[in-house]
């Protein structure tokens, strides 16, 4: 999963990454939220979904400490992050933004 999670997000185009847990109730909130973002923003970002149970080493890489924790990458590097629910224009603006 490593080489193809740093092939993605090393990518020009901006990647939100989701940490989440299946256990976890906000992140099982965030999903539809997300998949919104992706429906209006199409093809100008690319979201990507990380289990942190089966990833932890890719957690704790990039110090998740809390479920969902969302990270945008640009060119590999993380731009911005945030841990908790959002609400679909709250991302949309952060995405924009950068």
């Amino acid at each position: 999963m490593k080489s193809s999670f740093n092939a993605i997000i090393n990518s020009e185009k901006l990647v939100l990454v989701d940490f989440f847990a299946d256990w976890c109730g906000p992140c099982k909130a965030l999903a539809p939220i997300l998949k919104q973002v992706k429906e209006e923003l199409g093809d100008t970002v690319k979201i990507v979904k990380i289990d942190v149970d089966k990833n932890q080493l890719l957690a704790v890489k990039y110090q998740v400490k809390g479920v969902p924790t969302m990270i945008l990458f640009k060119n590999g590097i993380p731009i911005w992050r945030q841990s908790g629910v959002l609400q679909k224009n709250d991302i949309i603006n952060i995405i924009k933004s950068n």
